[in-house]
C-alpha cells in the first residue's frame, strides 16, 4: 500500500530532536514566563530558549535550504510544532510567525527580495533574527479584519494605507494582534511584512498589497497587548505615522493581491495551529490519565478503573489520534501542492482547534476540582486552547468563509481532497458574507464617498 503512516528515520529524528529541546530547553522556563504580568518581560524570559532555538535551525526551519533554512517539509514542520506546543504553544507560535512573515517573500517575491530578507534571517550571529506578521487591525467602525476582502472602497475592510510618494511608500493607520512585530525590547522586530491598502478607490480582492517593514522604521510605534493565554508570544498594537517604506520593499507578486496572500498563509499555517491545538490536548491527557492512575477520591483504588474515568478518557485518546493525522494529511496536502490548500488548510483548522479545546475541558471533568488548582497544569491548558479557536484567522470569520467561498464555487469538485486533487482558490471565491445583500452594498458605496 501507498498509504503508510509509520514515520522515515527523518521524520522521527526532527521530532525527536524537537521533543529534547521542548523538555530540556523550553520546559524550564515556562512557568515563570507564563506568570510574568508584564507581557514584554514575559517574552524576553523566552530569548535564551529562542536563541538556542535559532542556533539548531529550529527558529527558521521552514524556508528552504538554499536559503539558509533547515528545508523542513509541512509535514515535518507539524511533527516539529506538535512537541513544542505540548510544553508552550506560545513560544511555538512565534516560530511560527517566522513563517507567515517570510514565507510570502519566498512565494510571491523577486530573486533579490529573496537573498535580501530569507538569507539576512538565517545568518544573523547574534542568533535572535525575529519576523512579525501584520493584517489584523483594532475593533472600531467599520474596524477588525475578518471581512478584509470585502468588496467596497475605503474605509472597509483593511484600514491601513500605504500611499506611493516618490520612492517610497507612506504609511498611516494601525495595526492590532499581529505577533511578533514589536521584537524582543518593544521597539520592533528585524522586519515585518504588513498587509496595506495600496489603492483605496478598489475593494479589498483588488486594492491589497504587502510591504516589509524593517527594523528602525520611523514613524512606527508599538503597544504590547495582555493576553489570558499564549503569554510566551508577543501581540501588540502598531500605529503608523506618515511612516515611509522603501517601495522596492513591496514583495513583487504581492501587489493588488494581498488578499491571496492572507489566504495562503492562513492556509499554510492552518494545520499548524491544528497540531498546536493537538500537542495541548496530548500534554492535558497524559496529566489526567496520570493523576487518575494515583488517585482514588477516597475509595478502594485510584479512578482510573471505575469505568467512567476510563470511557472518557479513551475517548479523548481518539480524538487527539484522529486530529492528530488529519494534520498530517493537510501538511501532506500543502506538501504536494505548492503550499496552496485553501480548502483542507481551513477545515484542519477549524475542526482540530474546536474539538480540542471540549477535549482539554474533558480532561478537567475527569480530574475534577482539582483541575482547578494553580498548581496543577490545567489551568494554563484551558487558557492556551481557548485561544486556537479564535488566532489565526478566527474560525468564526475567516476560516469557515474561506472554506464557505471554496464549496460555494460552481466548479468546486465536492470529491477533491479525497482524490488528492488541487483546489485553486480564486479571487472569484473571496467576499462571500463579506455583504449581506446587493441592496445593502450599494448604500454602503453611496456613503463611502
Amino acid at each position: 500500500m501507498t498509504i503508510d503512516f509509520t514515520l522515515s528515520l527523518e521524520q522521527k529524528k526532527v521530532q525527536l530532536e524537537t521533543r529534547q529541546f521542548a523538555q530540556n530547553v523550553l520546559a524550564p522556563i515556562v512557568q515563570e514566563a507564563d506568570r510574568e504580568p508584564d507581557p514584554l518581560r514575559a517574552f524576553q524570559l523566552t530569548k535564551p530558549a529562542y536563541v538556542e532555538a535559532y542556533r539548531a535551525g529550529v527558529a527558521f526551519c521552514m524556508l528552504p535550504k538554499e536559503y539558509g533554512g533547515a528545508g523542513l517539509s509541512n509535514v515535518e514542520l507539524v511533527l516539529a510544532a506538535e512537541e513544542l506546543c505540548a510544553v508552550d504553544p506560545g513560544f511555538a507560535c512565534t516560530i511560527l510567525v517566522n513563517g507567515l512573515g517570510l514565507m510570502p517573500v519566498l512565494w510571491y517575491g523577486s530573486e533579490e527580495q529573496r537573498e535580501r530578507f530569507l538569507r539576512t534571517a538565517t545568518s544573523d550571529p547574534r542568533a535572535e533574527y525575529i519576523v512579525g506578521y501584520a493584517v489584523s487591525e483594532p475593533p472600531s467602525t467599520p474596524g477588525g479584519t475578518a471581512n478584509f476582502d470585502v468588496p467596497l472602497p475605503y474605509p472597509a475592510g483593511i484600514g491601513v494605507t500605504a500611499r506611493h510618494v516618490g520612492g517610497d511608500y507612506v504609511l498611516n493607520g494601525r495595526k492590532y494582534w499581529p505577533c511578533n512585530v514589536a521584537g524582543w525590547d518593544g521597539n520592533g522586530a528585524d522586519v515585518s511584512i504588513v498587509v496595506v491598502r495600496t489603492d483605496p478607490d478598489r475593494g479589498g480582492t483588488e486594492g491589497l498589497s504587502a510591504l516589509m517593514v524593517e527594523r528602525g522604521t520611523r514613524g512606527v510605534s508599538y503597544r504590547l497587548i495582555d493576553k489570558i493565554g499564549h503569554r510566551l508570544t508577543p501581540n501588540a498594537e502598531i500605529t503608523f505615522e506618515d511612516a515611509h517604506v522603501p517601495a522596492r520593499n513591496l514583495v513583487e507578486g504581492t501587489a493588488g493581491n494581498g488578499d491571496l496572500l492572507i489566504n495562503r498563509n492562513f492556509a499554510w499555517s492552518g494545520p499548524i495551529a491544528g497540531i498546536a491545538a493537538v500537542g495541548v490536548a496530548r500534554a492535558a491527557y497524559e496529566e489526567a490519565l496520570q493523576f487518575c492512575k494515583t488517585y482514588t477520591a477516597g475509595g478502594p483504588r485510584p479512578i482510573i478503573n471505575y469505568q467512567n474515568v476510563g470511557y472518557l478518557l479513551g475517548d479523548v485518546a481518539a480524538r487527539i489520534e484522529a486530529a492528530r493525522y488529519f494534520c498530517w494529511r493537510a501538511s501532506h496536502y500543502l506538501d504536494r501542492h505548492d503550499n496552496h490548500g485553501e480548502l483542507v488548510g481551513a477545515m484542519c483548522k477549524i475542526f482540530c482547534t474546536e474539538l480540542m479545546f471540549d477535549t482539554v475541558y474533558k480532561c478537567m471533568q475527569v480530574v475534577g476540582v482539582n483541575s482547578a488548582d494553580r498548581r496543577r497544569n490545567f489551568e494554563k491548558y484551558l487558557r492556551e486552547a481557548a485561544i486556537f479557536p479564535i488566532y489565526d484567522a478566527g474560525n468564526m470569520g475567516m476560516q469557515r468563509r474561506r472554506v464557505h467561498g471554496v464549496l460555494a464555487s460552481p466548479d468546486f469538485n465536492p470529491r477533491a481532497l479525497m482524490d488528492d486533487e488541487e483546489v485553486e482558490f480564486k479571487k472569484s471565491m473571496e467576499t462571500i458574507d463579506t455583504i449581506q445583500s446587493q441592496e445593502l452594498a450599494e448604500f454602503a458605496m453611496a456613503h463611502s464617498r
